[in-house]
């Protein structure tokens, strides 16, 4: 894995993070309730900062628990991180993709209806005041997301009801350059080679916010979470540089 070099004045160790698992992961958290849903949790308990993950629609893989657990190994800070199971158990089954037939388009339509990124956006405020009140030493809230998940953060960090002081969008789905305009926090965004350049482009020119906006022109939508193959080499490469450009963003801009 790559060396990435110290950055915005700060050492080299917070922008490292530890070697990659291929295959295997084995967690380092463990699963607890959480405003009625199952969720990993993973990181110091005496964190004062915490990250609220939002998985891809394929739910919980070892390639986005695995980034849950690499965010609460950070060196520079302490961060306790979550991923909820907004799916209960149900996440979209991964050989659904590509949608390439007539059924799995059908199935897959279906499926995101009854799991619209809005409805995701509307709970998180409720989720972050029960998380506070098992974590109080926790001041202060992230928000990371994947994919579908990606279209969360947009959502809730341009609402009226955003508890999150920071934001973070990782190959993101549905990017709409409209919602960048109320975006009220820091934010970053990492998008692949499969996102639409010129959305992604304007969305970038119209955030008011602090912001960091690159494209891993070589890697497929869902590289840092369900669709990244660790066994290839580039891809674990650019999967690693993923989580350190975030940690390095968050070092700097999570005030």
């Amino acid at each position: 894995m790559s060396t990435m070099p110290a950055s915005h004045g700060h050492n080299e160790a917070c922008c490292n993070i530890p070697p990659v698992v291929s295959s295997g992961y084995s967690p380092k958290g463990q699963y607890e309730d959480v405003d009625g849903l199952k969720t990993y949790a993973t990181g110091p308990d005496d964190a004062t900062k915490g990250i609220v993950m939002i998985y891809d629609i394929f739910g919980y893989f070892d390639q986005t628990v695995q980034g849950a657990d690499i965010l609460a190994a950070s060196d520079h800070q302490k961060y306790k991180v979550f991923i909820p199971d907004w799916f209960a158990g149900n996440p979209c089954p991964i050989d659904w993709y590509p949608p390439d037939n007539e059924e799995k388009q059908k199935k897959l339509g279906a499926w995101f209806g009854k799991n619209p990124p809005g409805g995701v956006a509307e709970r998180l405020p409720g989720l972050v005041k029960s998380l506070e009140a098992k974590y109080p030493s926790v001041k202060s809230w992230g928000v990371l997301g994947f994919c579908w998940g990606g279209k969360v953060v947009s959502l809730v960090t341009s609402g009226n009801s955003n508890p999150f002081v920071i934001g973070a969008e990782c190959h993101p789905a549905m990017v709409d350059p409209k919602e960048a305009e109320n975006i009220k926090v820091p934010l970053i965004m990492l998008a692949s080679g499969e996102e639409p350049e010129e959305t992604v482009k304007k969305f970038e020119d119209t955030l008011k916010v602090p912001k960091h906006v690159e494209t891993f022109k070589d890697q497929v939508h869902g590289w840092m979470a369900a669709r990244g193959d660790l066994s290839k080499d580039r891809v674990k490469e650019e999967y690693a540089r993923g989580y350190s450009t975030v940690l390095s963003f968050f070092a700097k801009n999570w005030n």
